[in-house]
C-alpha cells in the first residue's frame, strides 16, 4: 500500500510498498481519507524531533473509514467514518485512573513514538477511532485533533463570556483558540507578527492587538519563549495564563511576578480520553474548525505539503484519497 515516509531530514517520500497493518482483536483498520499537518510533524520533518527509525511514516491529525473491525470489537463497524484520537492512553496508570489521561507515562503518541497515519491504511486501537456523523467536510475533519487541543485547553482554564482574553500567537492553535472564544461570546485580542495570519485570526473573530492592559485571562499559544513575560505583565491582577504552546526555556518569571499579582499559571496538555474528544466532535457542525485550513495537496505531493507548511498562515492537510473519506469529493 501507498505511505508518506520520511527518508530523511526534510525528505518526505510516497511509496508504494508499505506493509499492510496488521488488525488484532480489540483494533480496527481504517481506511484513511487524509491527515492534518502540525507543528509537531514539522518538527519531525525538519529534524527537530528523531523519530525512533527511517523510514518513518509520518502524521497524526487523520480521519476515514473503517474497513475492518478486530474480533473482540463490539461498538465499530465497516464503512463507519471515524476521527483518529492519535494518543493512546493506557487507561491503566494512576494518572489515567483520575482522568488525567494527557499525563499518562505510557502514552503512544502516532508519528512520534509510534508509527503515523499518513498512509491508504491503519491499525488503532477501537476505541480510539471516535465515529463522526455525516455534515462535516474533509477540512473539518483534519482539523478535529487540533480542535480538541485548544478546546481542551480553553475547559480547563474556567474562562466565562465576562472575561477580557488576550491569544498570544496566531498559528493553528491560536486560530482555534480565537475561534472558541468568540463561539463564546468573547472578543479575543490577538497578538501576531505574521501579518496573514493576523487576517485570519480577524476573520475567526479576533480582534488585533491595541496595546491594552488588563486580561483576565492570557492564553500563550506561540511556544516563543520572549513572548510570554510582555504578556503576563498586560494582565490584570488575579489573572489566569494558560500556557498551550511548548519550548524547553525556564519561564521569564519570578515569584515576585506570580504572587504579588496573583496569578494563576494552567499548562494544558493534549486532551483527555474521551470526554474531550466526543465533546470537540458534537461540535463539528456548529464550529467548523476546517476554517482554518488553507491548503489542501494530494498524497502524491506530500513533500511540497510539509515543506511548504512552516510558511503558511492557515493549516495544511493532505488528501489520501480522490473522495477525502468525509463524503466530499
Amino acid at each position: 500500500m501507498k505511505a508518506a515516509v520520511l527518508t530523511a531530514s526534510g525528505r518526505v517520500e510516497t511509496v508504494g510498498d508499505w506493509p499492510e497493518p496488521v488488525c488484532g482483536p480489540h483494533d480496527v483498520i481504517v481506511e484513511m481519507g487524509g491527515v492534518g499537518l502540525c507543528g509537531s510533524d514539522l518538527a519531525v520533518f525538519h529534524g527537530r524531533r528523531r523519530p525512533p527509525v527511517l523510514p518513518w511514516v509520518m502524521g497524526h491529525e487523520g480521519f476515514g473509514r473503517i474497513a475492518a473491525v478486530g474480533s473482540d470489537v463490539r461498538d465499530r463497524q465497516v464503512d463507519q467514518r471515524v476521527v483518529i484520537e492519535p494518543n493512546y492512553a493506557c487507561l491503566k496508570c494512576a494518572d489515567c485512573l483520575t482522568g488525567l489521561t494527557s499525563a499518562c507515562p505510557h502514552r503512544v503518541i502516532v508519528g512520534l513514538n509510534a508509527p503515523g497515519v499518513l498512509a491508504e491504511r491503519v491499525a488503532l486501537p477501537a476505541h480510539f477511532a471516535h465515529p463522526v456523523a455525516d455534515g462535516p467536510t474533509g477540512a473539518d475533519l483534519a482539523a478535529t485533533e487540533p480542535y480538541t487541543v485548544a478546546r481542551a485547553a480553553v475547559r480547563r482554564s474556567g474562562v466565562t463570556a465576562a472575561d477580557r482574553c488576550l491569544v498570544v500567537g496566531a498559528g493553528a492553535q491560536g486560530l482555534l483558540v480565537c475561534l472558541i472564544l468568540s463561539r463564546l461570546g468573547i472578543e479575543p485580542v490577538v497578538t501576531e507578527p505574521h501579518l496573514q495570519r493576523l487576517a485570519r485570526a480577524e476573520r475567526l473573530g479576533a480582534t488585533r492587538d491595541d496595546a491594552r492592559t488588563g486580561f483576565t485571562y492570557v492564553f500563550e499559544t506561540s511556544g516563543h519563549a520572549p513572548a510570554l513575560r510582555p504578556a503576563v505583565e498586560r494582565a490584570a491582577p488575579g489573572a489566569t495564563v494558560v500556557l498551550i504552546g511548548l519550548n524547553p526555556h525556564q519561564l521569564p518569571l519570578t515569584t515576585d511576578d506570580v504572587v504579588r499579582r496573583q496569578l494563576v499559571l494552567r499548562g494544558s496538555m493534549i486532551y483527555d480520553h474521551p470526554g474531550d474528544f466526543a465533546a470537540a466532535i458534537t461540535e463539528l457542525p456548529q464550529a467548523r474548525p476546517g476554517m482554518v485550513m488553507e491548503a489542501r495537496f494530494p498524497f502524491g505531493e506530500a513533500q511540497e505539503a510539509f515543506a511548504g507548511a512552516a510558511e503558511r498562515a492557515g493549516k495544511t492537510w493532505i488528501s489520501i484519497r480522490d473522495s477525502d473519506g468525509s463524503g466530499h469529493a
